[in-house]
């Protein structure tokens, strides 16, 4: 969920980080990793962005992973393949504080080839340059502030005098998901206003899925009941419209509970 809202700020709002990552509020567009070639590619997780002079790479991580200075390596090259004349800047970005070596790994180096790349730590960031634009404002609570809820009302201030009620929905929902790296679900709810961020496209398909997801449980505790009073499993296929395989699950992990 955090890649899917930190790639959309960064391809939504691609000024605001170009303005903070390249210290230039250039356009950039997005490049998709499909462009590059070579699977297998995480492109789940990537965010690639381009000028006519520059991509911009950027991985968003929420704990450390002993992978990333190689990945780094393998997509600089895949780029430099793609784009061999353009500059490329690639950065780490670690969301949650961490006390691991990893955090502070910028390079990946073997015999005779070594690759450098850029980390930031966000809680190591000053929060007053997170305030002042709009695509990093979600960012705020998470930098370096001795009052995260005083920042997260600042933020919230902010997003309620914004002019435009699409970004301002959108800033808002993407808010109330990263704060909860570092403050808990009443905080943010009292804080930011509900109305504002169920306006969201975002919050709408998150909203979604989760009432999906809930709906997918009810089928399948329905589908328990029928299989403790040992109803018949093609009966319970046709009622509950699960598959075979599923409800084979359900019986095989309701024989081990009563087994317990």
């Amino acid at each position: 969920m955090y890649d899917n809202v930190c790639k959309f700020l960064a391809e939504r709002f691609s000024r605001d980080f170009a303005n903070w990552l390249l210290n230039e509020p250039i356009e950039l567009t997005e490049l998709k990793p499909t462009e590059l070639s070579l699977n297998p590619i995480r492109a789940d997780s990537l965010i690639f962005l381009q000028s006519d002079d520059i991509v911009l790479h950027i991985e968003f991580q929420t704990s450390p992973d002993e992978d990333i200075p190689f990945r780094m390596a393998d997509y600089r090259l895949r780029v430099y393949r793609r784009y061999p004349n353009k500059e490329m800047y690639q950065v780490v970005i670690y969301l949650k504080p961490s006390n691991s070596e990893l955090v502070y790994q910028n390079t990946f180096e073997l015999t005779n080839l070594r690759h450098q790349f850029n980390v930031i730590r966000l809680w190591e960031q000053a929060t007053d340059s997170f305030l002042n634009n709009s695509g990093l404002l979600p960012f705020a609570v998470l930098t370096r502030t001795d009052n995260p809820r005083e920042t997260l009302t600042q933020v919230a201030a902010i997003i309620d005098s914004m002019p435009n009620k699409q970004q301002q929905s959108d800033i808002s929902a993407s808010t109330a998901i990263l704060s909860g790296l570092k403050l808990d679900q009443d905080s943010i709810k009292r804080i930011l206003r509900s109305d504002i961020m169920k306006e969201s496209v975002m919050y709408q398909e998150i909203f979604h899925e989760g009432e999906v997801k809930g709906e997918k449980q009810a089928i399948q505790n329905i589908a328990l009941n029928m299989l403790r009073n040992s109803m018949n499993m093609e009966d319970i296929v046709k009622l509950t419209g699960l598959n075979l395989q599923e409800i084979e699950q359900l019986n095989s992990s309701l024989n081990t509970e009563e087994s317990n």
